[in-house]
């Protein structure tokens, strides 16, 4: 009887290295403009927390605009092109920023324009991405690459912050946003370099895709075939619940959050760097042991555990009191590192989960249709938090944040997702 061959380990496979890279060089850079925009909204456009939610909402509008009929197309178009797009058009897009600087032209309004097409482009770059992953490499590997490509996250996250704090001490805040405009180049040039002929990087929604005879089916009946198949599916539909509860209170949190760091606290930009890298320091040891969690405790436990462990972290935050920079600072990064250490895990577990109960001709609309419902929450979220922070005050929505963020796994108890100890390697019946 012949036996399997054995599988490629992941750092040897090439397809995804330039992958694996693209996605570095790509969050290293998005962690110079992370923590750059912020400034530039608060200190240069003297922005309050409606102004930022405004901003945070034009960023993440377009998943619940767009994100069904991009889940569409991207089942019908080459997934490998909408990333290199993608990037290409967000570098674009953020370079705009420093020459609004440069001639004393930008504005929030800029802001939110910017941030609503930058955040379009992320729609369909994110839906692309996460289903282009299975085409690269096993089913039984897809924690282990998530695994990886959170792993250069959560480094980006590390590193970043700290470069950006001392970038942005030099030079002016919007000067930091070219760092990564380059990063988004940089990124579509590794994944131009994929070839789509190599034996991992099939363009599985190439190969699905119906015979030139066969009618195709209408744009609103693949939307529908996708709403149906995640809200039917009970480990979908429960892990969409969860993640969107958790979405909705951290962006009501995140929304005051730099401002309650800045304005009651009175932390400097460097203070806030040094936090947001000890948050990091969390995000990249679970990438780290993620897979070695996951096989312990199995894929569905780490799911339902990790989820509710930020909520609290957030809730603690609002109980700083300003006067000792240091102490807040710390506290702040521990929080940071407590909510990245748990996110991740959650994070990794849940989206490769995702990934391997899919089909390969449904997995574009699948991650859109989960983009929109669990992602769609977020501008609701911010929205909420402009309101609260304006009307009852910062502490306060972040307190409502870190409570109503605890109870998160909830509807994880509704459905099997508790009952999964590995991950299947072939398509879960409903």
């Amino acid at each position: 009887m012949p036996t399997a061959a054995p599988r490629r380990r992941l750092i040897h496979d090439p397809g995804f290295l330039r992958l694996w890279a693209a996605e570095t060089i790509s969050h290293l850079g998005s962690s110079f403009s992370g923590l750059a925009m912020p400034i530039v909204a608060i200190q240069l456009l003297s922005a309050g927390p409606m102004e930022i939610a405004l901003i945070n909402l034009a960023d993440f509008l377009p998943f619940l605009l767009f994100g069904l009929l991009i889940g569409a197309l991207v089942d019908r178009l080459p997934r490998r092109g909408i990333l290199i797009v993608g990037d290409l058009g967000r570098a674009l897009l953020l370079l705009t920023i420093p020459i609004a600087f440069a001639l004393n032209a930008l504005s929030i309004p800029q802001l939110v324009v910017v941030g609503f097409l930058f955040g379009t482009l992320t729609v369909f770059f994110d839906v692309a991405y996460q289903s282009y992953l299975p085409s690269l490499i096993p089913k039984e590997d897809l924690v282990d690459g998530n695994s990886k490509l959170e792993l250069s996250r959560s480094a980006a996250g590390l590193l970043g912050p700290s470069l950006a704090g001392a970038l942005i001490a030099i030079v002016k805040a919007p000067a930091a946003v070219i760092i990564d405009a380059i990063s988004f180049a940089l990124s579509a040039l590794f994944i131009f370099s994929i070839k789509p002929k190599h034996e991992n990087v099939a363009e599985l929604n190439d190969s699905a895709a119906p015979p030139a005879s066969t009618p195709r089916a209408s744009l609103r009946s693949d939307i529908v075939a996708g709403l149906r198949y995640v809200f039917g599916h009970p480990a979908l539909r429960t892990i969409g619940g969860a993640t969107a509860t958790s979405n909705l209170f951290s962006s009501i949190a995140g929304t005051v959050q730099m401002l309650f760091a800045y304005n009651v606290l009175g932390l400097s930009v460097a203070y806030v760097g040094f936090a947001a890298t000890l948050g990091s320091a969390g995000g990249l040891l679970s990438a780290v042991f993620a897979d070695r969690i996951s096989k312990r405790l199995g894929v569905g436990r780490t799911i339902v555990l990790t989820i509710p462990l930020g909520g609290p972290m957030l809730a603690v935050l609002a109980f700083c009191q300003p006067g000792n920079d240091l102490l807040n600072a710390v506290v702040f990064g521990g929080g940071f590192f407590a909510m990245a250490a748990s996110g991740t895990l959650y994070n990794i577990n849940q989206v490769s989960l995702r990934q391997a109960l899919t089909p390969p001709e449904m997995s574009g609309r699948m991650n859109a249709t989960m983009r929109w419902f669990v992602w769609g929450t977020i501008p609701i979220g911010a929205l909420l938090g402009g309101i609260i922070g304006t009307n009852l005050g910062l502490r306060e929505a972040l307190i409502i944040g870190g409570v109503g963020g605890s109870f998160a796994f909830l509807p994880l108890l509704f459905g099997p997702v508790w009952g999964i100890k590995e991950m299947p390697t072939g398509v879960a019946e409903k």
